[in-house]
């Protein structure tokens, strides 16, 4: 994927009563592909990520591809309960979304579960690198807990 921008940040943000978020300008237009598309997903319980669509469909396409091309091959002969969760993980994951003015955003049904924030909840939003993330609270300090003990680790060995 080509990614041009670093985003970096946290903030806390509140959904409205009708589960809407407003993020700041630049961070919504990291996230949009030049036809003003954006994709939502579920990437852990409690974490939302958005990306930019056409970018995304060209990361999703060339692995679904890998994935078509094996079943027509026999590759995948007898691990049909593994490809049905795949296609069901697939078909729920992620759904294209558009900002409204002021860089709003809506969160479908299925993904306000998902992140387990009521309307009228606070979220935090976190820039990572590539993607924008929204965070139920409690789940990033969980997240946070674990990760924060590898950050040197982890700049040194992506950096170096």
């Amino acid at each position: 994927m080509p990614f041009e921008t670093l985003i970096a940040g946290e903030l806390k943000r509140s959904l409205d009563e009708r589960y809407r978020l407003t993020l700041p300008g630049d961070w919504a237009a990291a996230v949009t592909d030049a036809d003003g598309g954006s994709v939502l997903n579920k990437e852990r319980v409690g974490c939302l990520s958005l990306w930019p669509a056409a970018d995304w469909r060209v990361q999703t396409e060339a692995s679904t591809e890998v994935v078509r091309q094996k079943i027509r091959a026999g590759k995948l002969a007898g691990r049909w309960d593994e490809v049905q969760r795949l296609g069901r993980l697939l078909s729920t994951r992620s759904r294209d979304v558009t900002f409204a003015n002021r860089s709003r955003l809506l969160i479908p049904e299925g993904f306000r579960e998902f992140l387990g924030v009521p309307g009228g909840g606070d979220v935090i939003v976190v820039g990572a690198a590539v993607c924008v993330e929204i965070w139920n609270p409690e789940a990033w300090l969980d997240q946070l807990r674990v990760d924060m003990p590898e950050f040197g680790t982890l700049f040194r060995e992506l950096s170096g």
